[in-house]
């Protein structure tokens, strides 16, 4: 009954984590058959209907399941450690936050045995479609309500650990980056969950109740959906990716044994993104018919999102510049997160300009540029931290060679799976079917492959952390890693199950400002 009842913020950190990885691998599964399915033109193994239920439950299992949990993992393990608090602020709110989850997501995978199957309208949900779904329709949105209840509780406990919790000494701007990338993403959470359950409501009452919100024939407008969707669905994405610039700040200035450079301006970087992240959605809606000023709009300021995202860049290179590098496997993942987030990232760009994306809309380039965000981007600093902390969790190191090994295979293979993807994209193939012309079948036969090996040269991590949980491999000491700074290498290895019974004394030397 521990890992039931439990309120320590590492039990549930843990908890996170492996839920996070065992949604990860049915979201993986589920991206097999789509690429099993597109290995060659024709339909080989699924019927469209369930093509299209495997996109659309890959989609929520892997944004929902996978990354948002595999975060709050990091949080709940992480940020009590780096402020100097014994535990999260609300323990009893944090266990329930957990809990729901098993709940939600098990509603959500009931759908695929009943009639009329799964959701098969994608993530987006847009009406009239979402409303056809059969007798899945109102599970759908219950787990979705359910799975904004737990984002919404584990943001509002690492915001008020944060302000209310922190040592004597750790100002806000003495804080570790990854504190300061998760305040801000948690506010991002409290401010459009709630939209999206409003989108989804409105749904629900159409279907049910009679009202017309998105339904055209009884006055309704189906396109406003969509902004009140990309309203939640934007700064979504950032929500996905700003813990992982926090992860990537920590991780550099650790194996370049260098002060993280510009840290000031890297907390207003991402203050920034934040803030412009709400006034960019309709860039996703430059093909349903808006004014040319709105278009002109939101190209320009989805563009200057460009600005923060490239102080942050540059911040990382420089302050690997000169500084005394080695490469351990955390390091390998950081570093492959900036390379390939920067392709995701230029991708985008050319997304974001309106006459551009009248060409790549709705096709493969589209794929391609959200999952360099979102693989070689979150999830590869999701690994990288994982490789940096599990020291400090279990308080053995990971074997290294097979981190290395890890790696090095996921980042060939990931450019293998998905780099195809641009030239489909460009060639016009579009995006969720089943089926697609000849001259398509050699980068989608490349892409396949790619997706096949990826999945599979994960074992080797899984593998690798199961020893550690063991408790197999070298003791951990108190910091493993010569450049690292911060309060949670103070402490021991494994970290005692409550981190800090007396607040510690914040010496400047272990503050990310002035390591």
């Amino acid at each position: 009954m521990r890992w039931v009842m439990t309120t320590n913020h590492k039990d549930l950190g843990t908890l996170y984590l492996v839920w996070a990885f065992t949604m990860f691998f049915v979201g993986g599964l589920m991206s097999l058959v789509i690429r099993g399915e597109l290995f060659e033109p024709g339909l080989q193994f699924v019927d469209p209907e369930f093509f299209n239920q495997m996109t659309t439950m890959h989609a929520l299992i892997m944004i929902f399941g996978g990354v948002m949990p595999a975060f709050t993992g990091l949080a709940n393990w992480m940020v009590p450690m780096m402020v100097g608090c014994s535990d999260l602020a609300l323990p009893r709110v944090n266990n329930w936050g957990f809990w729901i989850l098993p709940f939600a997501f098990g509603m959500l995978l009931s759908t695929l045995f009943m009639d009329g199957g799964a959701p098969a309208s994608g993530w987006t949900m847009y009406p009239p479609l979402v409303l056809q779904t059969g007798e899945a329709f109102p599970f759908l949105i219950f787990s979705i309500h359910l799975m904004g209840i737990s984002s919404i509780t584990g943001a509002i406990n690492v915001v008020v650990t944060i302000l209310n919790m922190r040592a004597p000494g750790m100002t806000l701007l003495k804080m570790p980056l990854f504190v300061w990338t998760w305040l801000i993403t948690a506010y991002l959470l409290i401010a459009v969950m709630p939209v999206l359950a409003g989108a989804v409501t409105m749904l629900l009452t159409d279907r049910y109740f009679g009202t017309s919100f998105f339904t055209a024939s009884g006055g309704g407008d189906p396109v406003m959906f969509q902004h009140i969707f990309w309203f939640f669905g934007h700064p979504e994405v950032y929500i996905l990716i700003l813990p992982a610039f926090g992860i990537v700040s920590t991780i550099i200035p650790t194996f370049a044994r260098k002060t993280l450079f510009g840290y000031a301006s890297m907390v207003y970087a991402t203050a920034a993104i934040a803030f412009l992240s709400f006034i960019v959605w309709a860039h996703h809606m430059f093909t349903v018919g808006m004014p040319l000023a709105g278009e002109l709009f939101f190209m320009f300021s989805t563009m200057l999102i460009a600005v923060p995202t490239g102080v942050k860049v540059f911040n990382w290179i420089a302050t690997m510049w000169r500084g005394s590098m080695t490469f351990e496997t955390p390091m390998l993942f950081a570093l492959g997160f900036v390379f390939l987030f920067t392709i995701g990232g230029f991708s985008g760009l050319m997304l974001a300009i309106a006459p551009a994306d009248f060409q790549y809309h709705d096709t493969y380039f589209v794929v391609a540029h959200f999952h360099y965000v979102l693989v070689p981007g979150a999830v590869f600093a999701i690994l990288g931290a994982i490789y940096y902390w599990i020291p400090k969790w279990t308080g053995v190191m990971y074997n290294e060679k097979l981190g290395q090994f890890h790696f090095w295979w996921s980042a060939i293979w990931i450019n293998v799976l998905f780099f195809p993807q641009h030239f489909l994209g460009l060639a016009g193939m579009p995006r969720r079917i089943p089926d697609y012309a000849v001259q398509f079948t050699d980068f989608n036969v490349i892409s396949s492959i790619g997706a096949f090996a990826f999945f599979i040269g994960q074992f080797v991590f899984i593998w690798n952390m199961i020893q550690c949980m063991r408790g197999v491999g070298e003791p951990a000491p108190a910091r493993p890693w010569e450049g690292a700074h911060g309060l949670e290498w103070t402490v021991p290895s494994p970290a005692p199950y409550h981190t800090f019974e007396e607040p510690p004394v914040v010496d400047d030397k272990e503050v990310a400002a002035h390591a």
